[in-house]
């Protein structure tokens, strides 16, 4: 389960008329993710992601250091489309609402929704869907409208890409094990897809209940940001952690709002976390827990050796954790520079 959640996926020089042009456009994009995200059906938490930023901006700056990734990536997002007629660079936003259903005490379980939206026709692809799955599929129907589920698994080891890197391998086949349940597909609109468990889908267009505006407000805090989450958690986080600590899993216990951002820009990457607990003297402890983690964290990897060891002992020691009232909040910012070094291990 942590994989699904965390799983997780990023140049310009501007004149004067250059800079406004691209304000206006990250503006735009900002209130087309934030229109599409209200549509959503009611969820604990919502993952925004504007996929021409980070197919176009922050994937190439990224792997700035490493062009030949960067060749295969693109190498692959051509294959699957010569090969299945799914163009991942026509995709523009995608929003995911995700609905915490708790299984045990000590065990929540996750079931997504996506609309994606984009520069296709919604229904085209589906019938690309339709032959890719080879007839392996079967039809519902919620009010007029007919949903195409299929076994997600089955599609995609059919249609992998064929590749020699270790690192691609080890990513398409964590993606296709995580793939155990059934995908429910239909048309939002002409260039809007919906997709996701049956049951979710079926609350996209079923109830009249959408996404609070609490948790909007979490994912649109960086309208520049390339990724962006936010959930509320009304029984905290200690049931996504295995814990043999009581003291640290009280303390996770008391964070009722999590948040946070991805930021990439021609220097650096910056990951923003906030996190909100019920009472300020809560958001106290949580802070001298996380600068204490930190003083351990410095002190374990800044005794590691390799450029590597050392990348991630800066990290440590450049984040920021501060607090507001009853919010704590994280900022790191880690140099291209850094990132280059960081992507040498990738093969």
């Amino acid at each position: 389960m942590r994989y699904k959640i965390f799983a997780l996926v990023a140049a310009c020089a501007f004149v004067l008329n250059g800079v406004g042009a691209s304000f206006a456009q990250t503006k735009t994009a900002a209130v087309q993710t934030k229109e599409l995200a209200t549509l959503l059906p009611a969820s604990d938490g919502v993952v925004s992601l504007d996929v021409q930023k980070l197919l176009s901006e922050s994937v190439p700056q990224i792997l700035a250091g490493k062009p030949q990734t960067l060749g295969d990536i693109n190498a692959k997002i051509d294959e699957l489309r010569d090969k299945t007629g799914l163009d991942a660079r026509q995709f523009e936003q995608i929003v995911i609402g995700v609905a915490m259903r708790e299984i045990t005490a000590r065990e929540v379980d996750l079931e997504p929704v996506f609309l994606a939206r984009g520069k296709y026709n919604a229904n085209a692809l589906i019938a690309v869907a339709k032959l890719a799955s080879k007839g392996k599929y079967r039809e519902e129907r919620i009010g007029n409208r007919t949903v195409y589920v299929f076994t997600g698994k089955e599609i995609v080891a059919r249609n992998k890409p064929q590749t020699k890197n270790s690192w691609f391998d080890r990513m398409i086949d964590r993606t296709i094990n995580s793939l155990t349940k059934e995908i429910a597909v239909t048309s939002l609109d002409s260039n809007t897809l919906a997709f996701g468990s049956l049951a979710r889908v079926r609350e996209t267009f079923e109830t009249k209940t959408r996404v609070s505006g609490e948790v909007l407000s979490l994912i649109n805090r960086k309208p520049n940001a390339v990724l962006s989450f936010g959930a509320t958690l009304p029984n905290g986080l200690s049931k996504f952690v295995d814990l043999d600590n009581d003291e640290l899993g009280r303390t996770l216990d008391s964070i009722r709002q999590m948040s946070g951002a991805l930021e990439v820009s021609a220097n650096n990457a910056t990951l923003s976390v906030a996190a909100k607990t019920l009472q300020a003297e809560q958001a106290q402890t949580l802070h001298e827990t996380l600068e204490g983690l930190q003083m351990l964290g410095k002190a374990f990897v800044g005794a590691g050796r390799g450029e590597d060891k050392k990348v991630f002992a800066r990290m440590i020691d450049n984040a920021r954790i501060t607090r507001s009232g009853a919010e704590v909040l994280l900022d790191l910012q880690v140099p291209q520079s850094d990132i280059n070094i960081l992507l040498t291990g990738i093969k």
